[in-house]
């Protein structure tokens, strides 16, 4: 038992050997610095404080020049020198380092086995294989899907036969552990290749994808990453999606790839009956998708015929789509996507399976309008029957006549061509009026679900519901999922990517990452809806704004005003709270009588709930109708206070009824629980509402966009 130095402890270290080892009734201990278990040789502290160490761990050096890293040394360092906050994660087996790790001033960390293993390999010592035969993958019975199944150095999929499986983790193709350090190789000539590590996050030259960990060889005078697989690719590939195969080519100068319209370097492969040349990756692109942005299935073409030869834009990015190289397209719409921006995100879009390619009733919604029953010179349809109403409705442009009513789908004051029941107070706009039975594209995003394409969200009128998106409770037309239960509102549900607002002379493209300050509202937002020609940007509440508003605060309807009204707009009040406008804000204003107030004041809570309405929750043995009473307020039958907000009345003769909404609600709730609970109680739990801004809103994913 010989006596050491010890290696930065503060107690001398023994050498132990495995006999001694399991002598001290310590055979299955932890090496403090790699955590792993300590196998003999290793050293023990004389104090028995439970200290131990491999002994390649405690002879590891202090600064450790690397075949595989020339720039810099690795340092070895105790902890990680990071902020707490930030998980340090080893650049050899991709898991996770707390302590004792080699560092490079470049971002890279290893395991000291990882980095001392990867060094034996480097230096072509290959002892460290010696004990370990080769392995067949049918081990990986007690794989779960991680690291276990891929090669440390290369990344790939381990394959029959040519991996080691050794004690200490690591998993190595054959071929992997016996790389030559330098090569030569035709992709390029001018230099040789060396194997390294890939310090500066280098996409390889070929198939244009960042591997973070394991090996690649590389050129630094040309700044050159290349993968190990990438060196000796297939040389004929056959795909489904193409007819004819694909024959490997060696490029010396850059090409664009016929399929996705991108630069491709080195190595290309053709099809010399299509006479086009593609990269690897394109070969297997989907021939057919469904996306988010988009209600029909779009097609991958390699080019677009003359007749469809005017400029057009990606709807993803809005820039314009080269049609001489590939895309998808829709060509009932012209709906065009670059074919990166359309993969781009996995959750955005679903692949048409083979057998549904053909299947032409994917893209036909179903009409919300069940009968036509008369039309115009124009060919309109002016008496119509609909699936959420029961009489007959008659097309009307008359807004002289109804132009304070509300449209019972959006909810929004009637504008333009509407319908309107002659037996009841029921109207609906025109594009209300033909909205889709079933949402083709609505998906599941925020709520943890990847886009399916599925038909999933049906139109429904009979409930209270809180939209999924805004935010907004609301009493008019949702779409709602019969898997999940939300509902999303129609606006929310049927907004473009492409919107024209008044006061705005350019359309409004929505850009999904783009971190701005609102133009409406002046809240921070991380996606926005922009004007490519002007520094002008609206998050998606903003967007929704209604343009006209009815408020007590005014007898004439207020308009959504974008501009200074006069040149003092800095010193007038918001005529509702009586407080200070920020006059880079929008605001609602009458011109008549000089009438300005802030945007939430104006719509506040409950912008979405249609008065004179019914309601039919709870115990109160008649319907209650949704009223603002003003200008006398009786008193809340719940809490005693004045009925100034949204409230619940009692229409039935004699009977007085009447009640906040938030009192109702909490009365309802305090009921269902049944445990005593009093509406006060639970109305300390009821939500704000949403405001532009709040976290929730500034969250959303505009996952509701339905496109074309």
């Amino acid at each position: 038992m010989e006596e050491l130095k010890n290696y930065g402890h503060q107690h001398p270290l023994l050498m132990l050997n495995e006999e001694q080892l399991l002598g001290n009734g310590n055979g299955v201990v932890d090496c403090s610095r790699c955590g792993e278990k300590v196998s003999a040789p290793c050293f023990s502290c004389v104090e028995c404080c439970g200290f131990y160490l491999h002994r390649t761990c405690a002879e590891a050096p202090l600064e450790l020049n690397h075949p595989f890293h020339r720039h810099h040394p690795l340092l070895l360092l105790q902890n990680p020198p990071y902020t707490s906050d930030t998980r340090c994660v080893c650049d050899f087996c991709n898991e996770a380092c707390e302590k004792f790790i080699y560092h490079c001033s470049c971002g890279l960390d290893f395991h000291i086995k990882c980095a001392l293993f990867t060094f034996n390999i480097a230096e072509r010592n290959l002892k460290e294989l010696e004990h370990v035969a080769l392995e067949d993958p049918s081990f990986s019975s007690k794989n779960d899907g991680g690291n276990l199944g891929k090669c440390f150095a290369c990344w790939e999929p381990l394959a029959i036969d040519t991996y080691f499986s050794l004690d200490c983790g690591f998993n190595l193709h054959k071929k992997c552990a016996e790389l030559p350090p330098k090569m030569g190789h035709v992709c390029h000539r001018k230099h040789p290749l060396l194997l390294q590590f890939n310090s500066e996050r280098l996409s390889c030259k070929i198939c244009q994808v960042t591997q973070q960990r394991g090996f690649l060889y590389g050129c630094s005078t040309c700044n050159l990453a290349i993968h190990i697989d990438c060196l000796s690719p297939l040389p004929v590939i056959e795909d489904k999606s193409h007819q004819h195969p694909f024959t490997l080519f060696w490029r010396q100068i850059p090409f664009i790839c016929d399929a996705c319209g991108t630069e491709g370097h080195h190595v290309a492969y053709e099809c010399c009956t299509c006479s086009i040349m593609v990269h690897k990756k394109c070969i297997s692109l989907p021939r057919i998708i469904r996306h988010v942005y988009h209600v029909h299935r779009v097609f991958h073409t390699y080019f677009i015929h003359k007749e469809y030869s005017e400029s057009l834009n990606c709807i993803w990015c809005h820039e314009v789509v080269d049609t001489e190289y590939g895309s998808y397209f829709c060509a009932d719409c012209n709906v065009i996507f670059h074919v990166n921006c359309a993969l781009k995100e996995k959750e955005w879009y679903c692949i048409v399976s083979q057998e549904n390619e053909d299947d032409k009733s994917l893209d036909i919604p179903v009409n919300s309008i069940t009968k036509v029953l008369e039309t115009n010179d124009a060919g309109e349809a002016t008496l119509i029957e609909h699936c959420k109403h029961r009489h007959y409705l008659m097309l009307s442009d008359k807004i002289s006549e109804h132009g304070d009513k509300c449209c019972d789908g959006c909810l929004l004051l009637i504008s333009a061509k509407f319908y309107h029941c002659m037996r009841c107070d029921f109207f609906l706009h025109k594009s209300c009026a033909e909205l889709p039975k079933m949402d083709l594209i609505l998906d599941h995003r925020c709520v943890g679900k990847p886009f399916s394409g599925s038909k999933s969200f049906i139109l429904t009128s009979d409930c209270m519901f809180e939209c999924d998106i805004c935010g907004y409770l609301s009493n008019g037309f949702s779409y709602k999922c019969n898997e999940c239960g939300i509902h999303r509102c129609v606006q929310c549900a049927t907004l473009q990517n492409d919107v024209k607002i008044p006061g705005h002379k350019h359309p409004l493209l929505f850009y999904y990452d783009y971190e701005e300050q609102c133009s409406g509202c002046g809240t921070d937002i991380s996606c926005a809806f922009r004007c490519k020609d002007c520094n002008f940007h609206l998050c998606n509440l903003c967007i929704l704004r209604p343009t006209r508003v009815r408020h007590k605060c005014d007898q004439h309807i207020l308009a959504l005003t974008y501009d200074k009204v006069n040149d003092y707009l800095e010193y007038h009040y918001c005529d509702i709270c009586e407080e200070n406008k920020d006059s880079k804000n929008w605001f609602y204003h009458c011109e008549t009588c000089d009438t300005s107030a802030h945007v939430d004041c104006v719509l506040g809570k409950y912008p979405l709930i249609k008065l004179g309405s019914t309601y039919n929750e709870g115990d109160h043995p008649h319907p209650l109708t949704f009223v603002k009473k003003f200008p006398y307020y009786p008193e809340c039958v719940e809490c005693g206070k004045s009925c100034e907000d949204l409230s619940l009345e009692c229409a039935e003769p004699g009977c007085k009824y009447i009640a906040h909404w938030e009192c109702r609600k909490s009365a309802i709730r305090g009921e269902q629980l049944g445990d005593g609970t009093c509406a006060a109680q639970v109305a300390e739990q009821v939500d704000e509402g949403p405001r532009c801004g709040t976290p929730r809103v500034a969250a959303v994913s505009f996952s509701f966009l339905q496109m074309g």
